[in-house]
């Protein structure tokens, strides 16, 4: 008898404990004012537009060269060290926030992008997809996931950047302008 395996279903996000999330300075990639650092901001709405208060982000990036981060302290952080990853809870309203960088193309002609991790009340599982930086539109256009995607659909992956330098992105979990979310096999 043949017996096929099946993994076990994911299991709804939460509760959290406050004695492992939120960790200090978990969303200060890099103390705000730190020379390069960049305020990274938006709002979290659900299908009815409106703000969910309670979800958790976590981001992962390359530095401004665009080298993939390989070293350790992301959970003590020490105000130098740049480690790529970041955790921030949503606020009441809705918004979160981290103090990063912009992220550098990982190779030449690549499109710099954030990597992301949404959990959220009501997800069984957590939600993955990208931040991209709205300058190098030539970079964009050739990018592999962007050119797969209608122009409507890849306008929710880029963020709008702020007079002060800093990066907004929001995140739409249902409907009109639902962000586009990546299935990992």
């Amino acid at each position: 008898m043949s017996t096929k395996l099946v993994p076990t279903p994911g299991q709804t996000v939460g509760p959290f404990y406050g004695y492992a999330l939120p960790f200090e300075k978990d969303n200060e990639l890099l103390p705000p004012g730190f020379p390069g650092s960049i305020r990274l901001q938006g709002t979290v709405y659900d299908g009815a537009g409106h703000t969910i208060p309670d979800a958790i982000l976590e981001i992962w990036q390359p530095d401004a060269e665009g080298k993939v981060v390989q070293r350790t302290g992301s959970l003590v952080r020490d105000g130098y060290t740049f480690t790529g990853w970041g955790r921030g809870a949503v606020g009441n309203s809705g918004v979160f926030t981290f103090t990063t960088v912009n992220p550098g193309p990982t190779k030449p002609g690549a499109a710099p992008f954030i990597s992301v991790a949404l959990f959220a009340r009501g997800l069984t599982n957590r939600l993955f997809t990208r931040i991209y930086l709205p300058e190098d539109t030539e970079a964009l256009a050739n990018d592999p996931l962007l050119s797969s995607l209608e122009p409507e659909r890849r306008e929710t992956l880029i963020a709008r950047r702020a007079p002060d330098g800093g990066l907004t992105w929001d995140i739409r979990l249902q409907g009109e302008g639902e962000t586009v979310f990546l299935d990992f096999q």
